[in-house]
């Protein structure tokens, strides 16, 4: 069989500066421009072209910003689960308070008080979720999940707690 009639090949694959290993092209060797302009100790060019110099401790703080702005796997996963658990206080603030609306007016709370209570009660878990989202998104990660920690523990659903689906 010939290389021509291998189902993996293309055209070019016999190019010298292939890495056989990752599949990538070698990096080739560039001579210094001589037009290139010469910048003093502690700065660094950045961009092509651009002929913006920058010292090197605003090129860590941009390559910081870059990497705050990427999330790992873990703290995606973590986001998800205390996404699920926002979700379950929401259901928990439902049930809670439709359970809670029959005891209401024994505890001296007028219907019209009541009904946009328990809507802002429904609404805060996913209020708290998407505005700390929101907000912490320039930040570190552990303030993300500092404030939604915070979360968890302020909207507990105590109606659906105390009272349960079918105690009362």
């Amino acid at each position: 069989m010939s290389r021509d009639d291998d189902a993996l090949s293309w055209e070019g694959d016999e190019d010298p500066t292939l890495d056989v290993g990752t599949a990538r092209r070698a990096p080739e060797r560039v001579a210094p421009d001589p037009a290139a302009p010469v910048l003093p100790d502690g700065y660094t060019a950045v961009g092509r072209g651009s002929g913006e110099v920058v010292r090197p401790e605003e090129a860590a703080a941009d390559d910081a910003q870059v990497d705050a702005a990427q999330i790992g796997n873990v703290a995606l996963v973590a986001l998800g689960i205390l996404g699920g658990v926002y979700l379950l206080y929401t259901i928990g603030w439902i049930i809670g308070g439709l359970r809670l609306q029959v005891i209401a007016p024994a505890l001296l709370v007028s219907p019209v008080a009541y009904v946009p209570a328990f809507w802002l009660a429904v609404l805060a878990p996913f209020l708290w979720f998407s505005t700390t989202l929101l907000l912490t998104r320039g930040r570190p990660t552990w303030h993300r999940f500092a404030w939604l920690a915070a979360g968890a523990v302020l909207l507990v659903p105590w109606p659906f707690i105390m009272i349960g689906v079918v105690g009362q």
